[in-house]
This record gives C-alpha cells, structure tokens and sequence, in this order.
C-alpha cells in the first residue's frame, strides 16, 4: 500500500491521526503502520532513525543539555465496528483515536517538522502496549537496546484529555486460596466447604478503608477489590477449594514489596499467591525539562489513577508524565473519539514546550 503519512497530511496533526486510525494496527498486527512511519521519519533529514521489530526510535543529535522523550503507542485493542475513522462535527471516531492514535500523531508532527527542538529529542513509537507485558515494545528496547531509551524526562502520550497526569499508581492481583474437604452435600457435615471459608476475606474486602496518599501535590487513591471468585467441582458436592482473586492499585509511595506485605495483613491467615505485579512512577515534576512542560501547558498536574508506561521509565530513573489529548473514559469503547480541539490544543503546547525561543 502507499503510505498515507504524505509531507501535507504530516503538517496536520488532525488529518495525521485520521490517517493513523485508519491504519489497521490491533496488537500483534502493527508491522504495515510500523513500515509507515518509519518511512515518514527517514524521509526527513534531521533524524537517526532506528527499529526493533515493530518499534520504530527516531532521535535528534544537536547537541543538547538535555534529552526529552515523547512516546507512544502504536498497537490498538481489537476493532469492534469502529473503524475506518469518521468525522463528526468536532469529533473523529474510530479505533485507537483516544488510545492513543491522536497521542501518536502529536509526536510524529513535531518529529517531521521541528528540526531545531530546544532539547534533544528521542522518539519511541511502540508496539504491544496493550497485551502482555513480554510483548510491549518498551520493555523488548530495555532488554536489547538501553541506550535508546536514555534521557532526562519523558512524555507518555497516553489520553488524559489535555490534562497533566503525574506518574501512576502500581498494580498488584494476589489469589486467596482457601481449602476444605470433599462431601456429598446430603452428608455436609463430614466436609469443609471451602466457599464458606472465603467468607471472612469477602467481609475485610467490604470493611477495607482505602488509603488517600498526596505527593508533589498529586493526590492519589488506591482501591482493593475482589476481581473473581471460582469454587466447587459439582451441584452435589461440598467443595473443597475456592480461589478469590484481588486487586490491590496502591500509591506510588509504595514499592511492591510494601504492597504486598499490605495485602499480607490484610488476609493474614489465607494463603496468598501473586499472580501479576508492577510497580508505580512517583509524579517526577521536579526535573527542569517537566517544570517547563507544566509551563507550557499552563495546568495543575493531577494524580494518574491507573497504571501506564510510564513506571517503565521510573524504573529507569527516568521521571515521566502523561500527557494527551485523548479522553481516557473513551479507551477501548466501541464509540471511541477524539475532539479534533484538543489535539490542535496538544500540538501548540508541545510545540511552546520544545520550539527553540526565538519560534516562539
């Protein structure tokens, strides 16, 4: 196919992100819009461009101070009869245009037409964030090419609606397993019914008083919640094992050793098993490049309350926030949308940001 990010349609961020959406790229299925903005970067001269498997890194080398990286995602959720993109009044409808397609088309507009930036600039458009972990393209560039994702600040374009979301909360799910002891349910009182012993877990679920955490001015509320429960082999059976799965999202104050050691007392005498985990991002305002991005973009940053990529920078040192004109509420929906405002709004605050001074 001919590639649709032409030189016109890259000097439009609005036309840039219809064109993105209407590149089909569900997760696993990104090498053709890979393809395409690799060829859009090399077409420009002012870039080193580089890829691993469907991760495309661009950079400029001028010799800055300092490096700032903007990054986002290329990979989609499954298309749920949404897709080609449509155009509503203000609004563009399609797959990935909130998550985060509109992110994306921010960091290839600057990429291909900014080519004095303030900073140093390195551009990371990924594969695989929205699937397992082993796959995300981050983590794959952190494992074979650290060097890439060197910098003093990032910018992870995920949907925050235009507003600033300092680092993010950790994730941990835990299974409490409890065991009994097989019966015929006419004869119950020779078994241990093992559903019943998970209720006392249920009732500290439901008592749970969540903690409330500020740092740097983000205030950030973690939640415990039964996600799952399973028991029981047969309708006349007493059931001899019952598994409840929970999700503790905790304060980025927390490692993931204090979560757990948390959920440990919150279900002492259960037996616990982890069955994922990541850790949280503190906000990282502090950096000099993040004090001239809140300038730029002229809001209050606010807790992220939920998990992204970038606790992947955290956990190399590097301080990061969210940033996009996506909605996050509109992720993964099968109405999703972008308001063609807050993307234009998005590019005129990273071009404030990163455009040398006297292009200002």
């Amino acid at each position: 196919m001919a590639n649709p990010l032409t030189p016109d349609v890259l000097l439009d961020p609005v036309e840039l992100t219809r064109a993105l959406v209407d590149v089909e790229s569900v997760s696993r299925d990104e090498k053709v819009i890979a393809d395409c903005v690799e060829d859009a970067l090399r077409r420009v001269g002012h870039l080193t461009v580089k890829r691993l498997g469907n991760t495309v890194m661009a950079r400029t080398k001028l010799g800055r101070g300092q490096r700032v990286i903007l990054a986002g995602h290329l990979d989609t959720v499954p298309i749920n009869d949404n897709w080609p993109s449509t155009v509503v009044d203000d609004l563009i409808y399609g797959c990935g245009t909130s998550d985060m397609k509109s992110g994306v088309a921010l960091a290839l507009h600057l990429a291909t037409t900014l080519p004095d930036p303030a900073y140093d600039i390195t551009y990371l458009f990924y594969e695989a964030e929205e699937i397992e972990s082993e796959f995300n393209g981050l983590n794959l560039v952190a494992e074979a090419h650290p060097k890439w994702l060197q910098a003093d600040f990032a910018v992870l374009l995920e949907p925050t609606f235009g507003a600033v979301e300092a680092g993010c909360q950790g994730t941990m799910r835990v299974r409490v397993h409890t065991r009994g002891r097989r019966a015929h349910t006419a004869r119950a009182w020779r078994g241990v019914n093992a559903i019943h012993a998970m209720g006392d877990a249920l009732r500290r679920l439901e008592k749970y008083q969540a903690r409330t955490v500020t740092i740097g001015g983000c205030t950030y509320r973690e939640g415990l919640s039964a996600v799952r429960i399973s028991g029981g082999i047969a309708g006349n059976v007493v059931p001899d094992e019952c598994w409840l799965d929970v999700n503790l999202r905790f304060a980025p104050d927390r490692s993931e050793e204090q979560a757990l050691a948390h959920l440990r007392e919150v279900f002492e005498g259960y037996e616990l098993e982890v069955t994922d985990s990541a850790p949280g991002a503190l906000p990282g305002l502090d950096a000099a490049p993040a004090r001239d991005f809140l300038g730029a973009v002229g809001i209050e940053p606010a807790a992220k309350l939920g998990w992204t990529d970038v606790a992947r920078f955290a956990a190399l040192g590097i301080p990061a926030l969210n940033y996009g004109p996506g909605d996050p509420a509109l992720a993964h929906a099968p109405d999703e949308h972008v308001e063609i405002g807050k993307i234009r709004d998005g590019a005129a605050t990273l071009y404030r940001w990163l455009a040398p001074a006297s292009d200002i």
